[in-house]
């Protein structure tokens, strides 16, 4: 018998878009990191009695009926959904789980406060938080959380059937975690990856001491806005702008071509493959170098980033402890995976536990599922890597920009549509903030 499940994800994990598709319909969600752990989560699932669909859209409890109708299971991956600027989102999330007659499954959600886990930020979201975990555990045995900071707080709201299992990511290969340090020490000639969350800014005098000393390094966002960039050059309001953190065009990592960005983490894993290192501050980036079997350095700049360093054992420092001078030849140095590679078994049968006690099987018991689910990936033409705008030669550029004249029409028409029925909620669900500013609707 079929298990038909509901997976929570922008995207399935064959599905093939362009990076101009993936900007106008924010198929990243904002973070091209969230495909990373959705497209993973399918994986894990993808026995060969799962049929597994994707939701793509925001949750909206109008769909309750049909979701009960058409699925066994609604399963829920989660990143940093416990934080105050997620609560738009959460509440009609947590008001369609209310209305489902079918189990509920979360998959590593994680909340999001300062390194030292500040409380007090959080009192505001305290009531969204519990009326979500009120509702999930209605429809569950439990709720699987990214690590000891997240758990301690449900707690705190009064919830005890709460379980570490952390982030589905980092299980895309199962049980096994193959990485390995590719050089005995790192030298300007490495080829150096590095992550950046464009809000943290003490990470600006780093990037300047780097791209001066390694000429092979290659920055890899992962915003939206970013990606228009790539794309189209800088948007009209950020047009002339200079920062010492690559977000404009005039930035030298972007003048010297050195900004590569993925709208799949196929593609992105293969490319990280080449490199010697990865740094910086975002999770699913240095996971990502992880899986492609680069070794990879966080710098933790709040509790999500930390607590899953912590679980995983990825070698990181505090954000703010790191000083403007450092240099990655010395992370490079320090990092020691011993701890992440022995523990990585035991920690998969934690999350394998946690599904089968959700009645969920996994690919990797699954005969030879998990190598079919890779046949597929590997078998799919996914797009390449979106490069400056200004280094694009003129052919590409012009198809990149006739695509663009060819989506936003009809975003636009679909903008204008809503405003005239009244529904600028739907809107906001449907349409992203840097797109709808760039159609000035």
């Amino acid at each position: 018998m079929h298990q038909r499940i509901l997976l929570r994800a922008r995207k399935g994990p064959f599905d093939v878009l362009t990076p101009e598709e993936t900007f106008a319909g924010n198929w990243i969600g904002d973070n091209s990191g969230n495909l990373v752990f959705s497209h993973a989560a399918h994986k894990l699932l993808a026995t060969g009695t799962a049929q597994i669909t994707p939701n793509r859209a925001p949750a909206d409890p109008r769909d309750a009926d049909e979701i009960n109708e058409r699925y066994d299971v609604f399963v829920v991956p989660l990143a940093n959904a416990f934080r105050r600027s997620f609560v738009r989102r959460l509440n009609p999330l947590t008001r369609l789980i209310e209305r489902l007659k079918i189990p509920v499954v979360v998959l590593g959600v994680g909340v999001q406060t300062n390194v030292d886990g500040d409380r007090e930020y959080l009192r505001q979201i305290d009531e969204p938080v519990s009326a979500f975990c009120r509702a999930v555990l209605d429809r569950s045995h439990s709720i699987g959380v990214r690590g000891e900071i997240t758990e301690s707080y449900l707690r705190t709201l009064g919830f005890s059937a709460v379980e570490q299992i952390g982030c589905p990511s980092m299980f895309l290969h199962g049980d096994e975690f193959r990485l390995a340090k590719k050089r005995p020490e790192l030298t300007t000639d490495a080829r150096i990856a590095l992550t950046i969350s464009p809000y943290v800014a003490s990470m600006a005098k780093i990037v300047r001491h780097h791209r001066e000393r390694y000429p092979n390094l290659c920055y890899i966002p992962q915003d939206l806005r970013t990606l228009g960039t790539l794309l189209y050059g800088d948007a009209p309001e950020h047009r002339g702008k200079r920062s010492e953190m690559p977000l404009h065009t005039s930035h030298p990592l972007f003048v010297e071509d050195k900004v590569r960005m993925f709208v799949d983490p196929w593609t992105w894993m293969s490319h990280l493959s080449g490199f010697d290192f990865n740094f910086g501050t975002r999770i699913h980036g240095t996971i990502t170098a992880l899986l492609a079997g680069t070794p990879g350095y966080l710098f933790a700049h709040d509790s999500r980033t930390l607590e899953l360093a912590r679980y995983f054992d990825i070698p990181y420092r505090i954000m703010r402890d790191v000083p403007a001078d450092v240099d990655a030849a010395d992370l490079y140095a320090e990092a020691d995976y011993t701890a992440l590679i022995a523990g990585h078994k035991a920690r998969f049968d934690t999350i394998t536990a946690f599904l089968a006690k959700h009645d969920l099987g996994t690919s990797f018991a699954d005969g030879d599922s998990a190598a079919r689910f890779d046949k597929q990936v590997g078998e799919t033409e996914f797009p390449p890597a979106v490069g400056p705008a200004a280094a694009t030669a003129p052919a590409e550029l012009l198809t990149r920009i006739e695509r663009l004249r060819d989506e936003n029409r009809t975003l636009a028409e679909t903008i204008d549509g809503l405003r005239a029925q009244g529904l600028r909620q739907r809107i906001k669900q449907a349409v992203p903030d840097p797109v709808r500013r760039m159609l000035g609707r």
